[in-house]
């Protein structure tokens, strides 16, 4: 940031309201510098003086926000080299060609087959690039296609009048243009400002990349990505990181301040196995927007794995939501198994309980996002944590009165025992890899079985299992 917070405080009103939620003008300006909290925050900063600050306190890169609705990001906005010298802010977003020499309904159907969800977050191209050939008729109806169908639409088109054609079935949507150039960049301009949409620049080399993104913010222009493709894998690679190591350095040169968009299809054309590598250095090394032939599982897989780890905030434990998860049709008898909220532990522990295939409820308590052990530690899943919130979520939702406790947190059970009288504690196993077996055992034994009175009155082999297990008629309520 240009400004430190002695001159941010040199700007505010003075007057420590503490309405921001901070103490004194000083430590709101203080945390302003910082980036923790915005100007906005201030309810009686002067109008020039927020729009000096807003200026100076902007990051070097422009955020940009491309598409609507569920189909909106945002792009760029990023103030660090490393993702371990704060944190990346907006992370890659994956584009599919198409263009109107395709069967464009097939391409689609093939790449929506990667929609998954992975630690609370959707994987699946998020975007289209739609490459024109020559034919403003056959692009039109091409956009149309792709108008409508949940994904941001990227126009690659240097053709003035097949840009305004398209842009008039699908400018509702906020596409980018990505189309501006040396050569066309003036009326590119006017054709973006007309529909309200992002303007992609390019050029033969980075200087001319410079100089045609210079010239359009001359024109007031700065709704912009940057296309950092080049001839080679080399010159696109060089031109990428030089880009945002310009707009981060040390004294920044905003006028390669925005987000940049990395063709794969123009330097590794049909070439799977050097696009899922090449795409996988570019999530690492500042593509905003990767365009790939496809997306499959093959590439999905490591990539969003990737981008996941590369784009969390390494300041704060990945978690889950604290709830009952009903796995493998679990309902209100079945039994509750309980663990951490830490998203690697979730995901590990829910999988293996959905390959078992024994009806449940996964109860999930907020534990600081840590895993087991250390949560146990640090008091965060204990006795107290996990019986509060039993008594508080599950009992007025849950009849099963049956809790499998993690194995290496068995020293709870006794505690939990007496905090939750009418509860059966089970303590699983150590390792969530034994969980199958260890519930295929339970269930084999009638430990997990679901009784109701008219299943023992019909069925004979629950009778049969009550008995052996010394239960009465007695013992249930109609």
């Amino acid at each position: 940031m240009a400004l430190k917070g002695l001159d941010i405080f040199k700007l505010t009103p003075k007057t420590n309201c503490k309405e921001c939620g901070s103490p004194t003008c000083m430590a709101f300006a203080m945390k302003v510098a910082q980036g923790a909290v915005e100007l906005s925050k201030c309810p009686h900063m002067s109008a020039d003086a927020l729009a000096t600050l807003s200026e100076a306190t902007a990051p070097p890169m422009k955020s940009i926000k491309v598409g609507t609705g569920d189909a909106e990001y945002t792009l760029g906005g990023e103030t660090v080299l490393a993702r371990h010298e704060k944190t990346f802010v907006s992370k890659t977003r994956f584009a599919v060609k198409l263009s109107p020499d395709m069967d464009i309904d097939a391409a689609l159907a093939e790449s929506n087959k990667v929609d998954y969800e992975r630690i609370g977050e959707r994987m699946h191209a998020e975007m289209v690039y739609v490459e024109y050939t020559g034919d403003v008729a056959a692009y039109v109806e091409a956009v149309k296609k792709v108008t409508g169908i949940g994904k941001t639409i990227i126009l690659s088109c240097t053709d003035v009048e097949a840009a305004k054609a398209a842009l008039e079935v699908c400018k509702a949507e906020k596409p980018i243009l990505d189309g501006a150039n040396a050569s066309n960049y003036e009326a590119m301009v006017e054709i973006a400002k007309a529909a309200g949409v992002v303007l992609g620049v390019s050029g033969a080399d980075i200087n001319e990349l410079y100089d045609t993104t210079a010239a359009i913010e001359k024109l007031g222009y700065k709704d912009l990505v940057l296309n950092t493709t080049g001839a080679t894998i080399k010159e696109t690679f060089s031109t990428t990181v030089q880009v945002r190591r310009a707009c981060l350095a040390k004294n920044p040169d905003r006028t390669f301040g925005y987000p940049s968009i990395v063709n794969l299809c123009k330097i590794a054309p049909n070439d799977e196995p050097m696009q899922i590598s090449l795409a996988s250095v570019f999530v690492l090394k500042y593509g905003s927007i990767v365009v790939m032939d496809t997306m499959n599982y093959a590439r999905a897989l490591p990539l969003y794995g990737l981008r996941q780890n590369v784009f969390t905030d390494p300041q704060k434990p990945m978690k889950v939501e604290p709830g009952i998860y009903a796995l493998n049709g679990g309902d209100e008898n079945s039994v509750c198994l309980t663990t951490v909220d830490f998203a690697l532990t979730y995901f590990v522990v829910s999988g293996e309980l959905e390959r078992s295939g024994v009806p449940l409820n996964l109860v999930i308590n907020d534990a600081g996002g840590l895993s087991v052990l250390t949560s146990w530690a640090a008091g965060k899943f204990s006795g107290n944590s996990i019986s509060s919130y039993i008594k508080e979520n599950v009992e007025p939702k849950v009849k099963s009165r049956k809790l499998i406790i993690p194995g290496k947190v068995a020293v709870l059970k006794g505690d939990l025992e007496a905090k939750l009288p009418g509860w059966e504690i089970i303590v699983g196993p150590r390792e969530a890899v034994q969980l199958v077996k260890f519930l295929k055992d339970l269930q084999a034994d009638g430990h997990l079985m679901t009784v109701n009175i008219w299943s023992v009155l019909y069925r004979p082999d629950y009778k049969e299992k009550c008995m052996q297990r010394d239960l009465q008629l007695s013992d249930f309520s109609v």
